[in-house]
C-alpha cells in the first residue's frame, strides 16, 4: 500500500513538472506580453522567461521534499575520476554532435522543412549578448537535466519497474517539450539526444556530467550561431 501511495505521488509529480515546463514554455511570453502591454520579443523578456524555468525547478523540488517525502535525485550520485568526466564529456558531445547533425539532416531531406522562425528571432536576441547566452545555457543545463533525468526518468522507471521505459518516455517528453520550436526537427534531435542522455544517466548515474555537457553542447551552439550567424540549431 505504502508503495502504491508512493507511487502515485511519483505519477503526479511527473505530470505536475510536465504541465509546469510546457506551460512556462508557451504562455510565459504572452504573460510578459500581458504584463508589459508590448509584443515585441526583448532579452528582458526572454531573461525572465529562463526565470520561470527556475521557478519550475524550485517547485519540483519543495514537491519531491514535502509530498513525496523524498530525496529530489532517487539515484545516489556516483564518484568518477576527472579523466572519467573528460572521456565523458567529450563522448557525449560528440555522439549528440554527430548524431543530432545527421537527424537533422535526414528529416530535412524527407520533409524539406524550414528554419524554425522562432529561432531564427532568438539569434538576434543573442548576438553579442554573452550574458544572456551563458545564463541561457546555465538554465536548460541544470534546470532541464535535473528535472527530465534527475527527476523523471528514476520515478518512471520505479512506477513501471523498467529502465527501457525510464529512458523512452523521459526522452520523448524533453523532445515535445521543444516542440515550441516549430519544426519536426527540434522535437527529433532533442529526443535523440535524450535517449543518449537517459542511457548516460540510468549506467553511470551522475547528474553533474549530463549538466555540463547540455551547458557546454549549447554554449558552442549558441556561440556558433553568434559568430557566423548560423540561423539553426540541432538541438536548445
Amino acid at each position: 500500500m505504502h508503495d502504491r501511495n508512493l507511487n502515485g505521488k511519483y505519477s503526479l509529480g511527473i505530470i505536475f513538472t510536465f504541465v509546469l515546463l510546457a506551460s512556462a514554455m508557451l504562455f510565459i511570453f504572452p504573460l510578459i506580453n500581458f504584463i508589459t502591454g508590448t509584443v515585441y520579443m526583448t532579452s528582458e523578456k526572454f531573461f525572465y522567461s529562463r526565470i520561470a524555468l527556475w521557478a519550475v525547478l524550485l517547485i519540483i523540488f519543495l514537491y519531491s521534499l514535502y509530498i513525496e517525502k523524498k530525496t529530489f535525485l532517487l539515484w545516489q550520485e556516483k564518484k568518477h575520476s576527472l579523466g572519467f568526466y573528460i572521456g565523458a564529456l567529450v563522448s557525449l558531445y560528440f555522439i549528440c554532435l554527430f548524431g543530432g547533425a545527421f537527424l537533422n539532416a535526414f528529416i530535412q531531406m524527407l520533409t524539406h522543412e524550414k528554419y524554425s522562425d522562432k529561432i531564427i528571432k532568438l539569434s538576434l536576441l543573442f548576438k553579442n549578448n554573452y550574458l544572456l547566452i551563458i545564463f541561457t545555457c546555465l538554465t536548460a543545463g541544470m534546470v532541464e537535466e535535473l528535472l527530465m533525468r534527475g527527476y523523471i526518468q528514476p520515478r518512471i522507471e520505479k512506477i513501471y519497474n523498467s529502465r527501457y521505459l525510464g529512458i523512452s518516455i523521459s526522452a520523448l517528453l524533453f523532445g515535445i517539450l521543444h516542440s515550441t520550436y516549430g519544426t519536426v526537427g527540434q522535437v527529433a534531435v532533442p529526443t535523440f539526444i535524450g535517449i543518449v542522455f537517459a542511457v548516460f544517466y540510468k549506467k553511470f548515474s551522475n547528474i553533474k556530467i549530463l549538466i555540463i555537457c547540455h551547458f557546454m553542447y549549447d554554449f558552442i551552439s549558441l556561440m556558433i550561431m553568434n559568430f557566423i550567424d548560423f540561423k539553426h540549431l540541432s538541438a536548445f
